[in-house]
C-alpha cells in the first residue's frame, strides 16, 4: 500500500503530490480522510487523555513516602 498526498483539482479529479507506480488505465482504491473531522476527534482524544491524567495525578492524590510501601519492587531502583 502507498500512502500519497493529493490536492483535490475537483469533485472528479485529483493532483497527486509525487508519482506513483500505475499504469494508464489502472484502476486504484482512494481512501478521503477530511482535516476537520480528524482536528475534531484529535481534541476530544486530547481532552479526554487529560482529564484521566488528572484523575490520576491531581490535587486529590495522597503522597506515598517509602516508609508506605510493604513489599518493594527488586527491579525498580532508588
Amino acid at each position: 500500500m502507498v500512502l500519497v498526498k493529493a490536492k483535490v483539482v475537483d469533485s472528479t479529479h485529483l493532483e497527486l503530490s509525487q508519482p506513483i507506480a500505475a499504469r494508464k488505465g489502472l484502476t486504484v482504491l482512494v481512501s478521503v480522510a477530511e482535516a476537520r473531522d480528524k482536528d475534531a476527534e484529535r481534541q476530544q482524544w486530547l481532552a479526554a487523555s487529560a482529564e484521566s491524567l488528572h484523575a490520576a495525578y491531581g490535587e486529590s492524590e495522597p503522597d506515598y513516602s517509602a516508609s508506605m510501601v510493604k513489599d518493594s519492587n527488586p527491579d525498580y531502583g532508588t
